[in-house]
Parts: C-alpha cells; sequence; structure tokens
C-alpha cells in the first residue's frame, strides 16, 4: 500500500501533439495491455484535421512495446456523428475491456449540445483498431456522466463502470454494474463525493480502479480532481457549457476556448484511494501534481483523468494528461511501487 502512494514521473511525454489530428489538444488517456505484449493507448484529441467544423474531439491511438515509447497509429479510432444527438460533439475518456469471444468494447464519454447531458456510451471491435458504435446510450443520469473507467469484477461474472456525475455545483465518483457489458444498473451511493478537500473543490473528472490482485489486498484507485480558481479570476466561457457554442463560433474554435479556461486559474492534481471492497472508499491524498502558475515542466498547471495497470513485476505505471504553462497538452507517464 505505501509504495502506491509514492510516484516518480518519467522524463519526457508519452505521447504529444504531432499531427493535423492532434496538434490542438490531447488528453484522457486508456491504456490496454495486449494480450500479446506491449501496450495501446487511446487517447481523446482535437486538431485542424478534425471531420467536421464543429467537432470538439475524437478518440486517437498510440502503440508500445515497453510502455514508454509510443508510435501514434494512423487514421482516427472512433468520431462523434452529428446525427446522433448525444454523440454529436465529442467522445472522451476511452476505456477499453476485451469480451469472452476475443472482441474488445470502448466505453467513453459522449457528448453532445448543452441541452443533451453527457452519457457514456460504447463500440465493438475486433482488432482494436476498426471499432463499430454500438446503438444507443450505455448509462446516463444526473446532470451528465462522464470520465468512465470500466473493470471487471473479481466475482468472474459481472463489470464496473465507474464515472463522474455532474451536480449542480461539482462532480463526484458513482459507479454502475453489469453482467452483460451493454445495461448498467447504478449502484447505491456516491463511491466519491466532492467537497471533502480543496484540491478537489471544483470536481473529481475520473477515477480508475484496479481491483485486488491476490486476496486480502486493498482495491486501489487513482482519481483527478480540480482546484477551483482563485478568487477574482476570469473565468471564460467553456465551449461545453455554452448553449450558443456551434452558432458563436466557440465549438469549431473548441481547442482555443478550453485552453483559455484551463489557463485561468484552475489546477488539477491526481490523488490515490484505497478501499476494501470497490465501494467505500479512503482517501489517501495527492500523489502527482504539477508545480502551479509559473511553474516549469510539462504538468506545470494540470495532471488529470488517468488510467494506469499494474504491471508483471507488481508495480504499477500509471498514464496521465498533463498542460504546461502555456497552454500544451501531453500524455506524461509515472510509475509506482
Amino acid at each position: 500500500m505505501a509504495d502506491f502512494l509514492k510516484w516518480k514521473k518519467e522524463p519526457g511525454p508519452r505521447v504529444t501533439a504531432s499531427r493535423d489530428l492532434d496538434e490542438s489538444k490531447l488528453q484522457a488517456p486508456g491504456i490496454v495491455a495486449l494480450p500479446g505484449g506491449g501496450y495501446r493507448l487511446y487517447y481523446t484529441a482535437v486538431g485542424p484535421g478534425k471531420p467536421f467544423p464543429t467537432c470538439q474531439g475524437y478518440i486517437l491511438s498510440a502503440v508500445s512495446d515497453d510502455g514508454v515509447t509510443f508510435q501514434v497509429e494512423p487514421d482516427i479510432r472512433l468520431a462523434p456523428d452529428p446525427s446522433i444527438e448525444h454523440g454529436s460533439l465529442r467522445y472522451l475518456a476511452p476505456t477499453v475491456t476485451q469480451l469472452a469471444d476475443g472482441r474488445w468494447r470502448m466505453y467513453f464519454e459522449s457528448r453532445g449540445p448543452v441541452s443533451m447531458p453527457t452519457v457514456i456510451a460504447s463500440a465493438i471491435s475486433s482488432d482494436m483498431l476498426t471499432w463499430d458504435l454500438e446503438e444507443g446510450i450505455r448509462l446516463q443520469g444526473f446532470a451528465g456522466i462522464g470520465g468512465p473507467r470500466y473493470i471487471e469484477l473479481p466475482d468472474g461474472v459481472n463489470g464496473r463502470l465507474y464515472c463522474f456525475a455532474s451536480e449542480p455545483t461539482a462532480k463526484g465518483i458513482i459507479s454502475a454494474i453489469t453482467a452483460n457489458g451493454l445495461d448498467f444498473e447504478f449502484e447505491s451511493g456516491p463511491r466519491l463525493e466532492v467537497g471533502l478537500a480543496e484540491i478537489e473543490a471544483k470536481g473529481i473528472t475520473a477515477a480508475d480502479v484496479l481491483p485486488p490482485s491476490t486476496e486480502g489486498e486493498p482495491w486501489l484507485m487513482l482519481y483527478s480532481g480540480w482546484q477551483d480558481a482563485p478568487a477574482g479570476s476570469v473565468i471564460p466561457p467553456h465551449p461545453s457549457s455554452d448553449p450558443d457554442a456551434v452558432q458563436n463560433g466557440s465549438s469549431e474554435n473548441f481547442a482555443a476556448a478550453s485552453i483559455a479556461v484551463d489557463l485561468a486559474g484552475y489546477r488539477s492534481r491526481i490523488s490515490a484511494a484505497h478501499s476494501s471492497d470497490g465501494l467505500l472508499w479512503e482517501r489517501d491524498g495527492c500523489v502527482i501534481e504539477g508545480g502551479g502558475v509559473g511553474a516549469e515542466g510539462i504538468d506545470a498547471i494540470h495532471a488529470e483523468d488517468m488510467s494506469f495497470i499494474r504491471l508483471d513485476d507488481g508495480s504499477y505505471r500509471a498514464y496521465y494528461a498533463c498542460c504546461d504553462s502555456d497552454g500544451n497538452w501531453r500524455i506524461a507517464s509515472a510509475v509506482a511501487g
């Protein structure tokens, strides 16, 4: 347990802007260990190569043999569709699991206009590269939910999604359970409430969980929380909360408009928590953070929306989105254990 609370950042980014598909912004990674060895990293990005002018983001991928050096893969894995109301603008925060028949399912946050709360949707693939959107919505509720992370439960039958749930003032973490991967039922109570610490008072944007590898070990969680901007900060409108974003052009200029908000005084950090059952969680404090406004480094302002895995030697590696003081977003990593 103690080793899980001591994280060391690895030098350099794992993935950075390199082409017209991710030139403007990239974030929300989801890591998958491949059956034959190596890793595939899915992430959300946007750039001038977006498929339609008002698109706010889509899912890309990169592949690695060692989990450190990644090569971006061509083309878009999955993009929003203007004809689908709940998925007309942005797909965010992919999380992938392998099915019993060998195929793969991806869950992701799906965004449409502000009038439509964020929901969780899914897609299916046989090769992890070409994805077919599955009809319908997997999970919806509250004032919007997102930032999904999916795990197979130790019972070998059910699965669970951990997601943020938007409330009027902030976001907390909830969970939902499924027996078939398509139909989910909310579990009672929040997993993590908001407002219990200053560094997450603005809300919790994502949480990733690993069940114990052996009986008697704790469940482990990393989660990202946003600290509110200082009093008197001038916060520009964010395109995702602007009902006129498509009409006034802020959706078309999503990256620049959202980065302006990122740099307006907010900070995000990654914290840890542990549990005996995956439902009731105890916070352990901040484990990965940047240096704050004016600091140097690729994660000077933000460190958030992480995905982590247990390595073969029992240690852990986390991949997280980070932002420097110039508004450049990248995917970085840290190790523990």
